[in-house]
């Protein structure tokens, strides 16, 4: 068999006309006969050139609506017929039949109905059953048949059909085949999705087209690659490529700072996923400022966030320090241009865009789903343990403490003050260790823990944390509450007149 074939004939029926004329008019000059549908036949007539309707070829109408035009034996017959066995060809005669070449189709805006609010009914009437058929069909046989099934690759078959004269290699033919059933499949799965949002059917169906090499994965020796619409959350307005790393560390930002979004100025630095700085003040400067105080150390290399527009005098400092990335959701005209003073720094404008509700992960040789923790603590929802009551200044900061606690690696006890992160003790085997670890830290940076409160993800099985923060000076305590020996801890707390709050929702991450 030829590694080329020449396109004598085509079926063109596409939701999505953008960039089609071209195609149109190059076919046309190549002597190719063009068979059409409904919009599309109007379209390629109004450009003045000769086109069949399929309904001429199959003597059927479109009918019930428009929803069965190119279904007919004639029409996938010319598709599906390979022209290297007799048979199929003497077939073709005898049922005359009109071999198909090419065939340009795409499909319903399915995941575009269904992001736009619209009812049942326009939902489901956007389940293309013709186009989806036509795609399969022609990507199977992609030996006889070429198909492209997407204006996105209407360049790409342009430049080729140009630059062949219409005859198209066998390499090609199969590199659009497996486009065409990289379109399928992914429009599968969200039709499946969409019919499975309560999860009642346990089946885990994951599409991405978008997809980006990175340079490389966690490690210079592991490929990496990112698949989602980075573009849809984010405006990189400066800098280098973003890593594997950089991008997981930019997750854990965008999650943090997702507690604070709409109060007062919060600025967040991170690394290694974890915040090792974090304040909320009156200004973003000086929110800025105090964050970096947490741990001034850490924040070399880090990721830094704000829910706040960064402005001049606060671009100044972090110009200061070494960073990977700067998230905002805007950046004054001076600011921009003064961070755009390191190369390589990544600037970021996060836009307002919707985050998964489950996460997903690897484990043995499949993977674990769950819901996302969407749960922030609340005064509303706090039981009092202790005689005696957080003040109104460590009520907010425990609330403080515990969102960041919520967003660091388990087991992790976090310490607060003044709404600011004084340290926290992260990944650790031990709660208590995770306790003595932040301690160290704050004293290492000169915190003055008196009046600071603790936060911890998980319950206290015994009373060693309260007993060990309260002679650090800490007065306050959030955590789930929930363990069998909770009235230790009371009792202790109680002793001691220190403050202690049950959030009853447990918090790990691991």
């Amino acid at each position: 068999m030829s590694n080329t074939k020449k396109i004598t004939s085509a079926l063109i029926s596409v939701f999505h006309k953008d960039g089609l004329a071209p195609i149109v008019r190059k076919l046309n000059e190549q002597g190719v006969k063009l068979y059409s549908t409904g919009g599309t036949q109007k379209f390629i007539n109004d450009l003045g050139i000769d086109v069949i309707a399929v309904e001429d070829v199959t003597d059927y109408p479109s009918i019930l609506g428009g929803r069965v035009k190119t279904l007919h034996p004639k029409v996938f017959g010319g598709i599906l017929n390979r022209q290297d066995i007799e048979s199929d060809v003497e077939e073709m005669k005898q049922f005359n039949i009109p071999q198909l070449d090419l065939v340009i189709v795409d499909l319903y805006p399915f995941e575009k109905t269904v992001a736009s609010g619209a009812g049942e009914q326009d939902i489901i009437e956007k389940i293309d059953i013709g186009g989806i058929s036509l795609i399969r069909a022609a990507a199977k046989n992609f030996k006889d048949t070429l198909c492209v099934s997407s204006m996105e690759d209407y360049n790409e078959f342009l430049e080729i059909l140009s630059a062949t004269n219409g005859n198209i290699s066998l390499s090609d033919r199969k590199k659009f085949a497996a486009k065409a059933f990289n379109i399928s499949s992914h429009y599968d799965t969200a039709i499946f999705n969409y019919f499975n949002s309560d999860h009642s059917i346990a089946a885990l169906k994951i599409s991405e087209t978008n997809g980006k090499v990175l340079r490389y994965g966690e490690n210079p020796h592991q490929r990496g690659f990112f698949f989602g619409d980075f573009n849809t959350m984010f405006d990189k307005l400066h800098g280098k490529e973003l890593s594997y790393n950089n991008l997981l560390d930019v997750d854990a930002a965008v999650n943090l700072m997702s507690e604070f979004i709409g109060d007062a100025p919060t600025f967040a630095i991170l690394k290694h996923n974890n915040a090792c700085g974090i304040a909320q003040r009156d200004t973003v400067h000086q929110a800025y400022v105090d964050a970096l105080a947490g741990d001034p150390v850490s924040a070399f290399g880090g990721i830094l966030i704000s829910n706040t527009e960064i402005d001049a005098t606060t671009a100044e400092e972090i110009h200061k320090l070494f960073c990977e990335v700067v998230i905002a959701p805007s950046f004054s005209e001076k600011g921009e241009e003064i961070l755009k003073g390191k190369k390589n720094r990544i600037l970021l404008i996060q836009k307002e865009a919707a985050l998964p509700e489950t996460t997903v992960r690897t484990c043995l040789n499949g993977a674990l789903v769950q819901d996302k923790d969407n749960i922030t603590d609340s005064a509303e929802n706090l039981t009092y343990a202790t005689n005696t009551k957080p003040s109104a200044n460590e009520l907010e900061d425990l609330l403080f403490a515990s969102k960041i606690c919520k967003h660091t690696k388990s087991n992790t006890i976090v310490l607060a003050k003044g709404r600011q992160l004084c340290a926290s003790g992260t990944g650790q085997t031990s709660r208590v260790d995770a306790l003595r670890q932040a301690i160290e830290k704050a004293n290492s940076f000169n915190f003055d823990l008196n009046g600071a409160v603790m936060a911890s993800d998980a319950f206290f099985p015994f009373p060693d944390c309260v007993e060990i923060a309260d002679k650090a000076g800490i007065t306050a305590v959030i955590q789930p509450g929930g363990s069998i020996k909770d009235e230790l801890s009371i009792d202790y707390c109680n002793e001691h007149e220190m403050a202690m709050v049950f959030t009853g929702t447990r918090h790990f991450k691991h």
